[in-house]
């Protein structure tokens, strides 16, 4: 047996190397292939009117406008119930007897796990280039409202999710959208549209989630360990199949596997970015007045380079809305495996979500580079991305870079086995719950982790990207018809706390 595995173990590698030595050749030929689909699709996904000389997409604006309404229409409840949904983090409401597979925690670890990635270090870089300092206000504002969008989008996973005859939990956008219309006379209808959500999510796992962070976790270690004399740096596919198989020891055990690692990882690499940055930011404490006054004053200057305070709108609510994917759904998928009775219980939860990866993380993130690229120029180098971002924490600590990678990478690693599940609920959506059948589909997510460290398919990544900001449409649209009976179950929840109805790690 041990002498099979190791057999298989080198046909693999055998494998991996014959694709990376050919890498050029089929990178090339999938991209002629895929380049003019995508160009269809992205222009009608991310298609921009003018908004006072700036370019704005329409999907952020959709994502943007169902943040400020879900706020509103709440009654604040992103303040209202931040302080209930520590309490039901810290396990104050725990009830080991309810339905379910992971605690509160343990889910907003998973959903986390799924948001903050790369684009928490590099992409708020590239924010803040393209909108000003001013985007970085924006971006926070964008996150503040986006935790109502989570919040309603969790509570309705977990109320209309399914409970499997082997105990697992099913959940998320493709169950609620199809409950919608199947209660309304039109089974075939909710079917049709539950399945164009799990096959957009199946296809949009493979880049969102996968490709793209495994390949930028490869460049930024091998740009660590020196570039061109880095042994991995003709090795990707080495580099991609360690963190193939990394991944697939967590996501082979399932959600509940996935939640325990994501439990003890998000955590740390939390706290690993927070002080990295913090330690960054307190190195340059004397900038820091300085740059909180010229984030506000460009945030609301209606003249600059970078397009003045629209440009700062649009750029931060961007970045915010694709950092924290609410209005997408995918986040509802790991809440609503949560142990509870409640629904309305895990969506408080969520709405910590946003606060965390966009409110505080991507804060930080601007504030290492305000106060340390700014004032020294690193713009003049033309970096850009997560390159600038590196720049600006070796400016104090030439090794600062170092944690930072580990970041990346863990980052990235976190994200690939959240959007692991989340694809795998698709699948299962469209092709049903065997072992089987979601054995092959874990398959093919870590072959394309490996893929993802030895071609550059950027055409395949805009696709996917595009695929899953489409299904931000449909479930917005859900969203809105479930509103007022979201806010009917919120508000009685609460109101059963207050009145002592629901007791602490009692039966909920």
């Amino acid at each position: 047996m041990l002498q099979s595995g190791r057999t298989l173990s080198a046909a693999i590698a055998a494998l991996l190397f014959s694709v990376s030595a050919s890498a050029e050749t089929l990178d090339q030929q999938v991209e002629a292939l895929v380049q003019p689909l995508t160009n269809a699709l992205s222009s009608v996904v991310f298609y921009e009117i003018n908004l006072l000389g700036q370019p704005f997409p329409l999907i952020v604006l959709w994502l943007a406008a169902a943040a400020l309404f879900f706020t509103l229409y709440m009654g604040f409840i992103n303040i209202r119930g931040f302080g209930l949904a520590l309490r039901h983090v810290r396990g104050d409401f725990l009830n080991p007897r309810a339905r379910g597979e992971i605690s509160h925690f343990q889910a907003l670890a998973t959903a986390i796990s799924g948001t903050v990635g790369i684009g928490n270090i590099g992409g708020v870089a590239v924010a803040i280039v393209v909108g000003g300092p001013g985007a970085a206000f924006w971006l926070i504002l964008a996150g503040f409202l986006a935790m109502s969008t989570k919040l309603v989008e969790c509570t309705l996973g977990v109320k209309y999710r399914r409970h499997n005859p082997d105990g697992s939990v099913s959940g998320g956008p493709m169950y609620y959208l199809e409950r919608y219309l199947w209660d309304r006379g039109s089974p075939r209808w909710g079917k049709l549209l539950g399945s164009f959500y799990a096959l957009s999510l199946v296809i949009g796992c493979l880049g969102i989630g996968n490709m793209f962070q495994s390949n930028q976790a490869y460049v930024q270690f091998v740009l660590i360990t020196g570039s061109d004399q880095s042994f991995f740096a003709d090795k990707g596919w080495l580099f991609g199949l360690l963190l193939a198989i990394a991944v697939g020891l967590v996501i082979i055990g399932g959600i509940k596997s996935i939640a325990r690692v994501a439990a003890h990882l998000v955590p740390f690499m939390a706290i690993l970015y927070v002080i990295s940055a913090l330690t960054i930011i307190g190195m340059s404490a004397e900038q820091i007045p300085g740059a909180i006054r010229l984030i506000l004053e460009n945030a609301f200057t209606m003249e600059s380079a970078t397009g003045g305070m629209v440009g700062a709108i649009i750029v931060g609510f961007q970045r915010a809305m694709f950092s924290n994917e609410a209005g997408i759904g995918s986040a509802s998928i790991a809440h609503s495996a949560v142990q509870t009775k409640e629904p309305a219980s895990e969506g408080l939860v969520a709405l910590l979500e946003p606060f965390i990866d966009t409110v505080v993380i991507c804060t930080l993130s601007s504030l290492v580079i305000v106060t340390t690229v700014y004032p020294n120029g690193l713009m003049d180098n033309g970096l850009e991305g997560i390159a600038l971002t590196s720049a600006a924490f070796a400016h104090h600590f030439s090794w600062a870079p170092y944690p930072l990678a580990i970041a990346a990478l863990l980052f990235a690693f976190s994200t690939s086995i959240a959007w692991a599940y989340y694809g795998l609920k698709g699948w299962t959506y469209l092709v049903g719950e065997g072992a089987v059948k979601q054995l092959v589909f874990k398959a093919v997510f870590c072959g394309f982790i490996a893929l993802g460290c030895m071609i550059q398919l950027s055409a395949v990544l805009d696709f996917s990207d595009a695929m899953v900001f489409l299904i931000a449409v449909p479930n917005i649209l859900g969203l809105y018809f479930f509103a007022p009976e979201v806010k009917r179950d919120i508000n009685d929840y609460m109101r059963r706390i207050k009145a002592g109805e629901v007791h602490l790690n009692g039966d909920q």
